[in-house]
């Protein structure tokens, strides 16, 4: 479990987060949504570590993380599996090489324990057998596979992704969230998804957390937010033609 408590960001004099409290639960998928400049990559970025907060705190499961030595960052961190945007795989390694790669930063594991690992992360996100490949050889969707699996291969406790459908196909998403669902139950992990992609609100939002204007304006699941009467939520989740066909139907 994930704990944000009156967590402010300011850059200048544009305050980015106003007073954001919020928990997102061990075994679901949490997301954070909202517009662009809304504010919900802002705080995706102070559970990660890679901002540190105005005031207010952030803890995994009890332990202070926000404002903290670098030490006990570095622990949790170890924790921690990051889905980046696009995958952002490294193109000088093969595919083996890149889900290595939290093994070599993070463990003691022989090479041979090492391969083991990457070999059954590689075969849980349905790829087995492609070690050698290059990156340039895999498609979007083997892409977001493979940086899935490299996420996984240190069995995180929390799981952060931003936009893991970015700029896949509708059929790809559906797969990509099916497999995040599937990685969050399986292994009872904390995962904190940042994401604008609607399909996936509606699909596996456990706990939803709407940020408008640097504020959380909402809090609910996938449920509950096709019946809202907010309606800064509505104007966002309903903008367009076929959106809004679905909220009349």
């Amino acid at each position: 479990m994930i704990k944000v408590e009156n967590i402010t960001k300011r850059f200048g004099d544009r305050v980015v987060l106003d007073d954001i409290t919020a928990t997102f639960e061990r075994g679901k998928t949490n997301l954070i949504i909202g517009e662009s400049g809304s504010g919900k990559t802002v705080l995706t970025k102070i559970c990660i570590g890679l901002f540190e907060p105005d005031s207010g705190t952030v803890t995994f499961d009890d332990r202070p993380f926000s404002n903290t030595k670098e030490k006990f960052k570095k622990d949790i961190r170890k924790e921690m599996g990051v889905l980046f945007q696009g995958g952002a795989l490294f193109d000088s390694m093969s595919v083996e090489e890149n889900v290595m790669f939290p093994l070599n930063m993070f463990t003691d594991m022989s090479y041979e324990e090492k391969l083991e690992r990457v070999n059954f992360c590689l075969n849980r996100v349905n790829l087995k057998g492609i070690n050698d490949l290059a990156t340039s050889e895999l498609s979007g969707g083997m892409m977001k596979r493979v940086a899935i699996a490299r996420a996984i291969s240190n069995s995180p406790k929390y799981l952060f992704c931003d936009e893991p459908n970015s700029g896949l196909d509708p059929v790809t998403s559906e797969l990509i969230d099916e497999l995040i669902s599937e990685i969050t139950e399986e292994y009872n992990i904390t995962t904190i998804i940042n994401t604008h992609d609607i399909n996936s609100v509606l699909k596996m939002g456990q706990t939803i957390n709407f940020i408008h204007k640097g504020k959380l304006w909402w809090r609910g699941d996938n449920k509950s937010v096709m019946d809202t009467n907010n309606k800064e939520l509505n104007d966002f989740l309903f903008s367009t033609e076929l959106t809004k066909r679905l909220k009349t139907v």
